[in-house]
């Protein structure tokens, strides 16, 4: 008999979810694009500010490091939490942190007012992220993980891109002085979201099914004699990842306006070209996550960041040549992250996954938290486009040899 069904094209993506896989993709692919419009409004109101408060180089990059050093031990206690209470309530109380101390950051009127608003609104960034990766990441089959949980990322990117947009809106119509509080006070928006997820989104079948197997892990069950090893290689993983992003994008809109002397509104079509270039490298990541496998796909971007900020950061190139180059500079270190939500979802077991991924990224976020803060002080001496492609390309080499020396996942079913 000819059965011509395998001759069949596979169905698309998106169609070939189910109603529990598609709610938790909407959900976490809009909590991670209004977390991210959230966070880049600092990277856009950081020259303002400092002018504004006088404050140094040194000061602006605390302000960026703070947050992040912060997120840390949120994602970490957020992961332990949704271990023991489930992912969809600690995500829900993780937003709403999160959206809160945003909104806050804009009725600061000191640096130290904004140094505690801004560490308080990393502590729910963190715990956001390292909840919502592993409810993803439970919730999609094995066969479109990886693409799924790159979506996720790519969220990133579009939250960025409307950051950007409200920055040049914002900033061309009203006082600087008023503007920069504006572009912190519509991060009240991402607790819209709360609504969505109590409503449509439940918890992942296998941490219902593990919750009556076994109880959760404990904090130190990621550092047992079999966990170890896999914590430090993926918190280093983390650390290149991250630390190679921040050091580039915590301080590209001030190198833009002042080490190249580009307009307010000649640093938005700066930022768009990247910010496209961005999205794009999340998806093709994503594609190639599945496609290839984790290892490869994180090898090649983390080694396509480090080409491209040597070459934007160090080369003398024109103002046409860097808005050619600002769409590969967004699209390498993006790529980067697609691969990594799914990737630690897989090498950890699910008693510690949340935990432990938690741990993970996080862990690599706080020491990651501190090269925008190097970045800020080398600065002073070396210049600002040569201190950016040092610690970012320190970084990336770094998550190289981590990714090496971990064992490739694709495929991997989680009950294993």
């Amino acid at each position: 008999m000819d059965d011509t069904r395998s001759l069949d094209p596979p169905p698309p993506f998106f169609s070939a979810l189910t109603r529990r896989e598609s709610s938790a993709l909407a959900a976490t692919f809009a909590g991670w694009m209004l977390d991210g419009m959230d966070v880049m409004a600092y990277s856009f109101v950081l020259p303002t500010l400092i002018v504004l408060w006088h404050l140094t180089k040194g000061e602006a990059g605390l302000l960026g490091t703070s947050a992040l050093i912060v997120s840390a031990l949120g994602g970490w206690l957020a992961g332990l939490a949704a271990d023991r209470f489930g992912r969809v309530k600690v995500l829900q109380l993780t937003i709403l942190w999160f959206a809160f101390f945003t909104f806050l950051s804009g009725f600061a009127n000191s640096f130290p007012q904004l140094l505690i608003t801004r560490a308080l609104q990393g502590f729910g960034f963190g715990g956001e992220w390292a909840v919502g990766s592993v409810l993803i990441g439970e919730t999609i089959r094995s066969e479109h993980r990886g693409k799924a949980v790159g979506i996720v990322q790519s969220g990133w990117a579009i939250g960025w891109g409307i950051a950007a947009i409200f920055y040049t809106v914002l900033f061309l119509t009203i006082p600087a002085a008023y503007a920069w509080r504006a572009m912190f006070w519509i991060g009240l928006l991402p607790a819209l979201l709360i609504f969505y997820i109590r409503r449509h989104v439940h918890e992942p079948e296998i941490f219902d099914r593990k919750q009556s197997d076994r109880p959760p892990g404990n904090l130190l069950d990621i550092f047992s004699p079999t966990a170890i090893r896999t914590t430090l290689l993926a918190s280093l993983v983390a650390v290149g990842a991250q630390g190679g992003y921040h050091a580039i994008t915590t301080w590209l809109p001030l190198y833009l306006s002042t080490t190249r002397g580009l307009s307010i509104f000649a640093t938005g079509t700066y930022l768009c070209v990247i910010i496209a270039g961005s999205f794009t490298g999340y998806l093709i990541s994503a594609w190639l996550t599945d496609k290839i496998g984790r290892k490869q796909t994180l090898i090649a971007f983390a080694a396509g960041s480090f080409i491209m900020v040597c070459l934007y950061m160090v080369l003398p190139l024109s103002n046409t040549a860097m808005l050619v180059l600002g769409f590969p500079l967004g699209f390498f270190p993006s790529g980067s992250f697609s691969p990594v939500g799914a990737f630690f979802t897989e090498l950890f077991p699910t008693h510690m996954r949340a935990s432990g991924q938690g741990f993970s990224y996080n862990a690599g976020r706080a020491i990651a938290a501190l090269f925008p803060a190097l970045v800020g002080y080398l600065s002073t001496r070396a210049g600002l486009g040569a201190a950016i492609a040092t610690f970012a390309g320190v970084a990336y080499l770094i998550m190289i040899a981590a990714v090496m020396s971990l064992p490739e996942t694709r495929g991997r079913e989680l009950e294993n």
